[in-house]
């Protein structure tokens, strides 16, 4: 049963983590809209399309933007309580760290069961779906439907169509089609048009009452063919990843690889809930102010203790990945840093002062 104070603190510490990550995820979504707005008008993607991979995308970064969204939303509610002596004013009641740590406690293990879903399962997924989207959209934006009175190559620039007038039904009037087939080119006229398969591997141009000319550039032997139904394949490359992405395979496939990518893969995703419940339990110790320090003092602190942190992560996560020496013990005892900085910080904010001083204040 939540007590008042634990009812206020979990809304304190709840309230500033949600703000917190809500405007890093703001700040990510610009960076995000930016570049797959890039992508989109270079490749042609429709805007559906677009609004899709910005959530995929959100949904995968969310694993990073979470763990320190908690750390500093920690850091900053508990930084406004000392700073406003309310925190004295507890301690004065006989409130310790215990039931400090209680009720965020209760909120930690929320965003960690949440954090546990996105890593193992949900990120992988949202991946995997982005990438299909992205190689889907690449194969219509390719072959779209054409647009009148422009010139568009395909193929590699093997075939060019232009039409003068493109009907509301999709139907093409006034078609020029050139297709180069090894050393022979072929150039199709014809009064209308339609196009059929688009967004297949195999596109085909039906051409209606026109004229087909053949030969070899250079040559004085062309072939003239009139034709009143004239179809054209046109073969579109396959779009496919260029090199299998660890980070997308299923979990249950990382369980049973002795790969060093593989493990790697995993001990991250192990790694993500274990920052958020580590970084919970250094927060309460680092957010103790002295009097008469800022509210904004302690953020400085913690944004070089999580820098640390993150980045001893991943580098023991590349150690693992190269199967290199330092990889060798696995991920853990990086967690066991924080932990045991909090365990000093508590340690010595309930004995302040060097154990001489102490000594001789006995005497």
């Amino acid at each position: 049963m939540l007590t008042r104070l634990d009812r206020y603190l979990l809304r304190e510490v709840a309230q500033t983590s949600v703000a917190v990550t809500g405007v890093l995820l703001v700040v990510l979504l610009s960076n995000q809209l930016a570049r797959v707005l890039g992508q989109a008008a270079q490749s042609g993607f429709p805007g559906s399309v677009v609004l899709t991979l910005i959530g995929l995308t959100t949904l995968q970064q969310l694993t990073v933007l979470v763990p320190i969204g908690l750390f500093l939303g920690i850091v900053l509610a508990l930084g406004r309580l000392y700073h406003e002596s309310e925190m004295t004013a507890m301690a004065a009641c006989g409130v310790g760290p215990v039931s400090i740590y209680r009720p965020i406690l209760i909120f930690a293990l929320v965003v960690v069961a949440l954090l546990t879903a996105l890593s193992f399962r949900v990120v992988p997924i949202a991946g995997m779906r982005a990438q299909e989207i992205r190689i889907e959209a690449l194969r219509t934006a390719q072959f779209g439907a054409l647009e009148a009175g422009r010139f568009r190559s395909f193929a590699g620039g093997d075939a060019v169509f232009y039409a003068e007038k493109v009907q509301r039904n999709g139907q093409l009037e006034g078609v020029f089609v050139q297709r180069r087939v090894e050393d022979r080119l072929e150039i199709a006229v014809a009064e209308r048009a339609e196009q059929r398969g688009a967004g297949q591997a195999e596109q085909v141009f039906v051409l209606f009452d026109g004229r087909r000319y053949e030969g070899v550039p250079g040559r004085n032997e062309w072939r003239v063919v009139e034709f009143q139904e004239h179809g054209i394949p046109v073969r579109m490359p396959e779009y496919r990843a260029k090199k299998e992405r660890r980070e997308l395979r299923p979990t249950a496939a990382l369980l049973g690889s002795a790969e060093g990518p593989d493990r790697a893969e995993l001990a991250w995703r192990i790694a993500v809930p274990t920052m958020a419940a580590v970084l919970t339990l250094l927060a309460v110790p680092l957010a103790k102010l002295r009097p008469r320090q800022g509210r904004f003092a302690r953020i400085g602190v913690a944004v070089l203790a999580y820098f640390i942190y993150s980045n001893l992560v991943a580098t023991v996560r590349v150690w693992i990945e190269k199967d290199a020496s330092g990889g060798a013990f696995g991920m853990w005892w990086v967690h066991l840093l924080p932990i045991a900085l909090a365990v000093w910080l508590l340690w010595r904010d309930e004995r302040p002062g060097p154990l001489w001083r102490r000594a001789r204040a006995g005497t």
